[in-house]
């Protein structure tokens, strides 16, 4: 393990201790006396995951988190939430036990995750990866989620009805 102040490879560990699917590890520096933190996850197998286009790639976690990071900016989610939901995802595909996923259905499972954790993030992310043609394909996706009020998450507001939002902006029914 390199120290990341100096470089150098010798360092001891100070202090183990599990974490959910790893171990966290608290080291200090041989050569420059700093101490750092390791994080040690197992990986049961490579994931290769296939694009739309057919090439294939390495499954990663980074990569995943990065999207829904992306997602889910400026929403007010607890602490940790996207980790915990990045983890259950990873999870599930390597749960599946296949050598090879497609993107597609990695695309679903973030989908019906976001769904329950944030409408906001789920219309974003949905935007970017069901590659919305027009604005009426956006209004059919929110027409779609202020339909299944069961779905509202925990800490959000439900979606106003069609009534309500019309009464708001002062529009008249027919």
């Amino acid at each position: 393990m390199n120290c990341p102040y100096c470089g150098k490879q010798e360092s001891r560990v100070i202090d183990s201790r599990s974490l959910d699917g790893g171990v966290r590890r608290r080291r200090r520096c041989l050569a420059c006396n700093t101490r750092f933190t390791t994080h040690e996850r197992v990986q049961p197998h490579d994931i290769f995951v296939i694009k739309k286009d057919g090439r294939r790639e390495e499954f990663s976690r980074d990569k995943l988190l990065l999207g829904i990071r992306k997602a889910c900016e400026k929403r007010p989610l607890p602490t940790g939430a996207i980790d915990k939901f990045v983890d259950a995802v990873e999870a599930e595909l390597y749960k599946a036990g296949k050598s090879e996923v497609s993107s597609a259905h990695i695309g679903d499972l973030v989908m019906e995750g976001l769904k329950k954790l944030d409408h906001i993030a789920y219309i974003r992310f949905a935007s970017v990866y069901r590659e919305f043609a027009d604005i009426g394909d956006l209004k059919q996706e929110v027409d779609s989620l202020a339909v299944r009020r069961d779905l509202t998450p925990v800490n959000q507001l439900a979606l106003p009805s069609s009534l309500a939002v019309d009464t708001l902006l002062g529009r008249k029914r027919r």
